[in-house]
């Protein structure tokens, strides 16, 4: 049941606490569902577009090849807030002019060294609301592994001059599998974004007839 002057709900002012190049730290001041003033500490980029609703994007791309498992492609890097390795989608900002899909394309290349093709984009989805107002779009991604360039890809130099990841294959079929023998053995964190997809999957493998039911 949503409170009766939900409505009346709004910010009435944000200033900044501290910034740097690439994020900021706000006292956000709002107005509650009750119609009380209350506060919060809220953290934004500082790299999103002009007149943009999205900070990043994401590639959900699967390798496809010939007598294999399809396999969700991931990469593990040192995320430095978390102090540990971290499993997931190959992702990263939206640069000036670029797509959604293109920026999906460009990080997934830049990242693993695969070429693909897009298959569908998601809407704009929000990340963690409780501590920032970043965004994301995920974009599906088909890979033929069995075309040369990607046969043995080769990450390509971004912005950053170099990509500091392990390219990770997982078996679709297996995927939550996979990831909690990674978690068992690794000293990893899996990204709830990837973790989350590889629950959806057991769970539509599990329980086929509640898949929704497609007409031509």
């Amino acid at each position: 049941m949503e409170p009766k002057n939900q409505s009346a709900q709004s910010i009435i002012k944000e200033e900044v606490l501290a910034k740097g190049k690439w994020a900021q730290l706000l006292q956000t001041t709002y107005i509650d569902p009750a119609g009380k003033t209350r506060v919060w500490e809220t953290v934004k980029r500082t790299t999103r577009k002009q007149n943009s609703k999205c900070d990043g994007v994401a590639a959900l791309a699967v390798l496809k090849r010939t007598l294999h498992y399809d396999c969700l492609i991931t990469v593990k890097q040192f995320r430095p807030p978390m102090g540990c390795y971290c499993l997931e989608l190959p992702a990263g900002l939206v640069d000036d002019g670029e797509t959604t899909e293109g920026a999906a394309l460009r990080e997934l290349q830049e990242e693993t060294g695969y070429k693909g093709e897009v298959n569908g984009t998601t809407p704009v989805v929000c990340l963690d609301p409780g501590l920032t107002n970043c965004t994301m779009q995920y974009v599906s991604v088909n890979v033929n592994g069995d075309d040369s360039e990607n046969i043995k890809p080769k990450q390509r130099l971004g912005k950053f001059l170099l990509e500091f990841v392990e390219v990770i294959l997982i078996p679709v079929n297996e995927l939550r599998k996979k990831i909690d023998e990674m978690l068992q053995n690794e000293n990893i964190v899996v990204d709830s974004r990837v973790y989350i997809y590889a629950m959806g999957l057991t769970h539509a493998m599990s329980k086929p007839d509640l898949l929704p039911v497609l007409k031509p």
